[in-house]
């Protein structure tokens, strides 16, 4: 848990949530899934002038309206309330009407046309399906997902989206009051009409075409359904990109940055990549990031600068010998740097470390794992101290109103990646600095003999029972944005290693005559050809821990 001294922004209370549902109805035609969407009024207080799905807020008449409604029997009380307002909302705003009469017979578009519509019938809506022998069809409506409204909006929504097919022999008819223009459409033409600048949609309706996009017919969007829950669940984080506010949902690389620094929604946080100046994550750290994009960097090397002006600084991972880089660490520690920590001895993170000392007019020891004797020519370190698993490095000091200050590093040793490995814990904020064990966007290469996959392994072991006992949140890798939920990210780390190992070994077992050349494409037949030679390398590291393993009894 970070500590509420340390964040950057004033502590702020997001909007309350109001319950809603949202339903997509959808139907197969030749060209594909269709679904029905609808555009809002262009002065509605939510989303004006977006293309959406029909659904409004729940109210108290949908949970007492369970009487005429059909429920399912895996389908929970919350469930049918939601199915209820969606097929209310449904009818209101279009004139849909999903619901059959007690001998089965579907609605029909006389019943429909006999009902009032409008939000101040003085009958209301489950009166009038009631009075006409109708029974709602809520047990034909499924949970495809659950949104809740991003923290920074100040009208907010906890909203299943629901799905359901549309039924026979009805035409949607906007109320032309809440809703105008409603149209069939395939999720791929809509996705690209708002691409085009021609169909607005906000960014839930988006995301959710996306993933429908995937199915093929309504039958599988339904059976994808059938497990009662939502196939995903968001809470949308906003950040700010070339100036422009941009969205992401929990799977997307930038998310975890954003509830580090912004965690109640302020949409303050750029997330353009630069290397000209230091990036406050929180008032006790930076990320200067080095000018050294490419393809096994990614947007760059990440240095990292802990500490404040009354304890001094922390450098992690001075980054390459690059003689600007090294001045705007120098320049934003204002010289005031106590320790520098490399997390390896590769070339993009160590060979900085003497040049940033030579600068400090009080040297800081160089602290680290020397590399091994397997290490690579290119990767050779020597630390002038040598950091014991668990030891701890303490910045301490005394702010100017008198109060006492300490940040406290703690390293583990971390082989895998490299003999030499080792990541940090800030203790009082609950963040791991994770060096390249673990990278946001990509899996770290382990390269034999100084790569090593048993201990890859067992080391991601050690972090998952570092984070489970420390509270740790996040993880600041050197390469990529800061990664929220940390166990969790460890799980899945964890769990696509032994999945590509296990592709590897079919591999091996389809070929047993075979070369590491020769189980590299069926292995990785999901990575672009251009990153085989190092995808070769982890092979590599697989098909040893594969062999050892074997070999055990």
């Amino acid at each position: 848990m970070v500590r509420p001294t340390q964040q950057l922004h004033p502590a702020r209370e997001p909007a309350p949530v109001r319950a809603a549902a949202t339903v997509l109805l959808l139907r197969d035609s030749e060209a594909g899934i269709e679904v029905l969407m609808t555009r809002r009024s262009g002065t509605a207080s939510f989303a004006p002038g977006a293309y959406v799905f029909p659904g409004g807020q729940i109210d108290a008449a949908d949970q007492a309206a369970a009487h005429i409604a059909a429920r399912r029997p895996t389908q929970s009380g919350l469930q049918l309330t939601q199915a209820i307002a969606a097929i209310r909302e449904g009818f209101e705003e279009l004139g849909v009407l999903l619901a059959r009469h007690a001998d089965g017979r579907p609605v029909s578009a006389q019943d429909i046309a006999s009902m009032d519509r409008s939000t101040t019938s003085p009958v209301s809506f489950a009166e009038q399906c009631a009075a006409r022998g109708l029974v709602l069809a809520s047990d034909q409506v499924f949970t495809l997902a659950h949104w809740i409204t991003d923290r920074d909006l100040p009208k907010r929504f906890d909203v299943p989206f629901l799905v359901a097919r549309m039924p026979e022999g009805q035409t949607p008819t906007a109320d032309e009051s809440e809703q105008f223009e409603p149209c069939w459409v395939r999720p791929a033409d809509a996705l690209a009409r708002h691409a085009a600048g021609s169909f607005f949609m906000i960014f839930p309706t988006v995301r959710t075409l996306q993933r429908l996009a995937a199915y093929a017919s309504v039958d599988a969007v339904l059976q994808a359904c059938a497990a009662e829950q939502p196939l995903w669940t968001s809470c949308p984080r906003a950040g700010l990109l070339r100036g422009q506010d941009a969205r992401y949902m929990e799977s997307d690389s930038p998310y975890g940055e954003l509830a580090l620094v912004c965690p109640d929604g302020q949409l303050l946080h750029a997330l353009d990549w630069q290397s000209e100046r230091a990036v406050p994550l929180l008032r006790n750290v930076q990320r200067l990031t080095a000018p050294n994009p490419g393809a096994m960097t990614g947007p760059g090397t990440n240095s990292y600068i802990v500490g404040d002006a009354a304890t001094g600084y922390l450098v992690i991972d001075p980054g390459p010998n690059d003689a600007g880089h090294i001045e705007r660490l120098w320049r934003a520690t204002e010289g005031n740097i106590r320790m520098i920590v490399c997390t390896h001895s590769h070339a993009d993170h160590s060979p900085g470390a003497a040049p940033l000392q030579a600068l400090c007019k009080e040297k800081p020891p160089i602290l680290g794992l020397s590399s091994a004797p397997t290490a690579r020519s290119s990767a050779r370190f020597a630390a002038e101290r040598e950091l014991r698993d668990g030891e701890r490095l303490v910045l301490e000091g005394t702010t100017a109103e008198g109060e006492p200050v300490t940040h406290t590093l703690r390293a583990i040793h971390t082989p895998g990646h490299a003999a030499n490995h080792l990541c940090l814990v800030l203790e009082e904020d609950g963040l791991l600095f994770s060096g390249d064990h673990i990278l946001n966007g990509s899996t770290t290469v382990v390269d034999p003999p100084d790569g090593d996959m048993n201990a890859y392994l067992d080391s991601l072991d050690k972090l998952d029972a570092a984070c489970e006992a420390g509270g740790i949140d996040f993880i600041l890798p050197a390469h990529g944005h800061v990664i929220g939920s940390a166990r969790s990210a460890i799980a899945q780390l964890k769990a696509h290693r032994l999945k590509r190992e296990a592709k590897i070994a079919a591999a091996m077992q389809r070929l047993p005559q075979g070369t590491p050349d020769d189980w590299l494409p069926l292995a990785y037949d999901d990575v672009p050809e251009r990153m085989w030679p190092v995808a070769a390398r982890s092979l590599a590291a697989h098909v040893a821990r594969i062999r050892q393993l074997a070999s055990t009894p």
